[in-house]
């Protein structure tokens, strides 16, 4: 089945552009074609209304949404709720994310990513564990009691979904250089985070094979004048790719214009760390058996502690575009094509091209989000 998208300005990668059609053949996008091409006879029309058209929003950092938690029932039933609230907010691909849990739960969590890709379950491009080798002294909201040291069988079970990217959050200088590398020989990406490592640490790691940085600036050793730290070593490395959370929370404004303005173009991506209460009525959950409140966006437990977000993916885009100042043609690929390239999944996803997957976001002028489309399919509609 054909089906063509019109009459809406499309963000290609020259930015947003007019007069153009985008059409779609089962999952993929087949072409796209000036809006008046021959190709469109007799192909069925979405017409657009004059909102914008934009790939769909990849977000590598997903703890939960619709009332769950992946960590307290790490299955497909779980995967599939936190994909469906997402993609009310423009989530088109997603990593299920699980918290420094036992490994038994990694088995599981592992083993549920693996079954949603194989059940299609919309949106889901991997997994991403979060811990749990991570750093006591930038634990978070991390439970410092389920951390363990990264031996030869943690990087098998790592290494061991079939299908799909699996990202590692690691403390780098809580790991042998020679089991960050041969978790990146067996395909796993690798980033920093968490962690309370110095800035020769980092640089280290690095040559190893880390290929990123989780939520840059939160839970890491920072700038400072005489000891870059992690956030030195992240921001001075042109190769390596930063997730920032843009909520409000858990970054000043400044300090994200900063960090756009010190990464090379493409380099800084946008990541929701998101919990239960995104896409649910939910305002408190229970992690690690404290009671977590979400109040004016802001998920912490009863001590401050900021644990992770209820911020979704079209939002932060929003944010974004408020914060910095930056066009939204270059926020929306912050969203899309950055997380995209990071994965190493680019060549069919985060952009809008012949080929690539039929994922894409519908925004108004007011850049509120009226469609979300996966695989061809629309999932929802303001």
């Amino acid at each position: 089945m054909e089906l063509a998208l019109v009459n809406g300005p499309i963000l290609t990668a020259r930015g947003f552009e007019d007069g153009l059609a985008v059409i779609i053949r089962g999952a993929a996008i087949a072409a796209v074609v000036a809006a008046d091409d021959s190709a469109l006879a007799g192909i069925a029309r979405h017409d657009l209304q004059g909102s914008s058209l934009a790939p769909g929003l990849i977000d590598c950092q997903v703890n939960g949404g619709g009332g769950v938690l992946f960590n307290d029932a790490p299955d497909v039933d779980t995967i599939r709720r936190i994909g469906a609230a997402h993609a009310r907010f423009g989530t088109t691909g997603f990593l299920p994310t699980l918290i420094s849990d036992d490994q038994s739960v990694m088995r599981d969590a592992i083993a549920a990513v693996d079954s949603a890709i194989s059940e299609q379950v919309p949106g889901v491009l991997g997994v991403h564990l979060e811990g749990p080798y991570l750093a006591p002294a930038r634990r978070g909201i991390h439970n410092a009691e389920k951390f363990i040291s990264l031996d030869p069988a943690a990087v098998e079970l790592l290494a061991s979904l079939r299908q799909g990217s699996t990202l590692v959050t690691l403390a780098p200088e809580r790991v042998e250089l020679a089991r960050i590398h041969e978790l990146v020989k067996q395909g796993v990406i690798v980033a920093a985070g968490h962690t309370a490592a110095d800035y020769e640490q980092t640089r280290a790691a690095l040559t190893a094979g880390v290929r990123g940085f989780t939520h840059l600036f939160n839970a890491m050793t920072p700038l400072g004048s005489r000891e870059p730290g992690v956030v030195g070593a992240a921001l001075d490395d042109a190769a390596s790719w930063c997730g920032v959370i843009v909520d409000g929370h858990h970054l000043h404004p400044a300090v994200l214009r900063i960090a756009l303005a010190a990464k090379p173009h493409g380099k800084i991506f946008l990541v929701t760390d998101a919990m239960p209460p995104v896409g649910s009525e939910r305002d408190s959950f229970e992690l690690n058996g404290e009671r977590i409140t979400s109040r004016n966006g802001r998920c912490e437990n009863a001590n401050g502690t900021l644990a992770g977000s209820a911020l979704d993916m079209i939002a932060a885009v929003r944010n974004t575009v408020a914060q910095t100042g930056i066009d939204l043609a270059e926020a929306l690929r912050m969203g899309s094509t950055y997380p995209a390239q990071f994965l190493g999944i680019d060549a069919t996803h985060g952009r809008i091209a012949p080929g690539c997957r039929a994922d894409f976001i519908v925004i108004d002028a007011d850049l509120q989000l009226r469609e979300t489309w996966i695989s061809g399919e629309r999932v929802y509609r303001a």
